[in-house]
């Protein structure tokens, strides 16, 4: 066991853009600002505001997320297109139309708790 645990190691070491991520985490998320709209993201993608894509520190592109709000238990499926800064304290960035249905835009950011889904 120990051994598979020192490959793991090192491949996280080597390749930190592949690293293992959490299948959940809990934190803050925001949402992007209305000036990033129709600009390119880091996947590439146009950033749409009316999507429901995110930024995440470590998940690859293309990966479903469902965030759920822990203050009142709406929730919403992303997908990861874009990279966070990694002095960014939030856990993942969404777009205003994820923030709108996770009733938060009001308040700029929210509780969130993260679910990768297969």
């Amino acid at each position: 066991m120990s051994a598979l645990m020192a490959i793991l190691m090192t491949l996280t070491l080597a390749m930190p853009g592949i690293a293992l991520a959490q299948s959940t985490e809990e934190g803050v998320a925001n949402f992007y600002s209305d000036a990033f709209q129709g600009k390119k993201t880091a996947s590439g993608d146009v950033y749409d505001k009316a999507g429901l894509t995110a930024a995440h520190k470590k998940l690859p592109f293309g990966t479903k997320v469902k965030v759920t709000n822990v203050d009142n238990g709406k929730s919403v499926v992303v997908t990861v297109n874009d990279r966070m800064a990694p002095s960014n304290k939030a856990v993942i960035d969404v777009t205003r139309r994820a923030a709108e249905e996770l009733d938060f835009v009001k308040m700029g950011k929210a509780k969130v708790k993260l679910d990768v889904q297969k």
